[in-house]
């Protein structure tokens, strides 16, 4: 256990979740392009769907990793 009893991470998970948080971050990205060139309208809300599930995906991961600091 870490001090403050918070749980550290491995630092083989803690390189998984770093590439994760990188993988989450670049589809936010893509998904955002996308929206931003597409015509259609239903395609444009796919897109934004999208973004926005990777973008709490993101939050997540961040979130579990500030709380095991």
């Amino acid at each position: 256990m870490a001090q403050n009893n918070k749980p550290q991470i491995e630092s083989k998970n803690l390189s998984i979740i770093d590439d994760q948080l990188n993988h989450e971050a670049l589809a936010v990205k893509k998904f955002k392009q996308a929206a931003q060139v597409c015509t259609s309208q239903d395609i444009i809300d796919l897109c934004n769907q999208a973004m926005q599930k990777h973008r709490t995906n993101y939050d997540n991961l961040l979130n579990y990793l500030n709380t095991h600091q």
